[in-house]
């Protein structure tokens, strides 16, 4: 518990101030009271943003992730006391204060009271101090302060750990994970199927709630993501949240080399061709090339191409896929703050003349739902099962020369007849829930799977 600062305390430190400090001892008298109350304070993670384009991992939204019972509270800093400032507004003089004119950010007082905040620290905070996380503390702060859970700052671990995620190639347990930005719980959408996670028992829908006995709950998703990741070989124990469960879940995962095998293709019964898409990365526009080539070689006479629990990825390999089976015309566009817009249009004038399907469900988010979007306005294809996602922005990642990177939302996009789809979704010409029994399930048998055994029928409704 902090001590309460004396009348006689603060005025010598204001003296201190005068001497050493300059302009900062009069907003000390300010901000610090005479006889500080107590104050509860929460503990609050800095947020590292996640899915959308360039990214395999996604931040859901407004989607409500169901919580079972037992689901353990967010924890709050009961015991920690901050000084609060009760001093009339008027005490504080107009030198001092910022101006509502001004714009920059960097202003003097700005600064002035970044120092005042190391200083504080510096002087009373009792445990070790290490300024490099409180400058990477304020560059998160910086941005967090956008309100905007798609802007964020990287430091080089976490750019080089988002790189990894869409060359296809890292090491760590083998799931993808989106997170609600209401609860932010971190909710598993499916482990990769043979990977560590798969074998360990981990289960579609799990909320993760500790990482090797370090609670994440409120935490951001990307911070989570890189507990979960480590060096080939190694252990790390995932505590997880199951619905039907009134216990939590230990599972103790050996760490592996995950290779995203983005497509999977087979043919189904009457030459129907059957294509899953798990993310856009950069090798899945050669995979998809490679999956329709084959099955056109097997006869193909149709086409269901499965876009559910698909996060997105890159903004580039989902045109590129479109320009191979779509008339030549708009695919994308791109507007950002000022206006300006940046058209993806498709080159081939070869087109898939084939009756097509595509599933898609709420977990298919950003360039899975310019796929889709695209699809259906130009009538490629009929869209069968539930709304998808909602996540209509486009992100850009900046490299800083340090090795560290900021993602900032630059722009909407818009679908070739152009409508925004964020915060909105794709909506599905053919409505259709997945059975309540399948949803835990990691692999969904195809005759069991009611969404797909309507696609099926739409195909050869279309193939008579």
């Amino acid at each position: 518990m902090m001590k309460k600062i004396s009348k006689a305390i603060c005025l010598a430190l204001t003296f201190s101030m005068l001497m050493g400090f300059g302009g900062c001892a009069l907003m000390m008298q300010n901000m610090v009271k005479e006889d500080a109350k107590q104050e509860t304070q929460t503990n609050r993670e800095e947020p590292v943003a996640t899915p959308g384009i360039g990214e395999s991992v996604t931040n859901q939204a407004d989607a409500a992730t169901p919580v079972p019972t037992g689901v353990p509270e967010n924890k709050e800093n009961k015991d920690g006391d901050v000084a609060k400032n009760d001093a009339p507004k008027d005490d504080v003089t107009s030198e001092e204060a910022p101006s509502k004119a001004e714009e920059s950010l960097m202003s003097d007082f700005f600064v002035q009271k970044m120092e005042l905040l190391e200083m504080i620290v510096n002087q009373y905070y009792m445990n070790d101090i290490s300024v490099e996380d409180m400058r990477i503390g304020a560059y998160k702060g910086m941005l967090e302060g956008l309100g905007d859970p798609y802007t964020c700052y990287y430091t080089e671990e976490e750019y080089k750990a988002l790189m990894e995620s869409t060359s296809g190639t890292y090491y760590g347990i083998g799931a993808v994970v989106q997170q609600n930005l209401k609860t932010m719980y971190i909710t598993i959408v499916k482990p990769y199927v043979d990977g560590p996670a798969y074998k360990a028992g981990m289960l579609p829908g799990d909320i993760i709630y500790m990482v090797d006995d370090v609670d994440v709950t409120g935490m951001e998703i990307d911070n989570v993501v890189a507990m979960m990741k480590g060096p080939e070989g190694t252990q790390v124990k995932v505590t997880v949240i199951r619905d039907g469960e009134s216990d939590p879940v230990e599972l103790l995962i050996t760490r592996a080399q995950i290779t995203i095998e983005t497509i999977e293709y087979e043919m189904l019964d009457h030459n129907i061709g059957y294509i899953l898409i798990s993310s856009f990365d950069e090798p899945t526009p050669k995979q998809f090339k490679e999956a329709i080539t084959d099955l056109q070689k097997q006869g193909m006479e149709g086409l269901i191409i499965d876009l559910r629990d698909n996060p997105g990825g890159l903004l580039s390999a989902v045109v590129e896929m479109l320009d191979y089976i779509l008339p030549k015309g708009m695919i994308v566009y791109t507007e950002d703050k000022y206006g300006n817009r940046d058209e993806y249009k498709g080159t081939d004038k070869d087109v898939l003349e084939l009756p097509m399907a595509v599933v898609i469900n709420g977990n298919s988010a950003s360039a899975a739902e310019i796929f889709a979007a695209a699809m259906q306005d130009y009538e490629a294809a009929t869209i069968v099962g539930t709304t998808s996602f909602g996540k209509g922005i486009v992100q850009s990642i900046l490299p800083i020369t340090d090795g560290t990177a900021v993602k900032v939302t630059v722009a909407r996009y818009f679908t070739p007849k152009g409508v925004c789809i964020h915060e909105v979704g794709v909506v599905p010409d053919m409505e259709v829930e997945l059975k309540e029994e399948l949803k835990q399930m990691v692999v969904i048998p195809h005759d069991q799977d009611n969404q797909l055994a309507v696609a099926i029928a739409v195909i050869l409704s279309e193939t008579k």
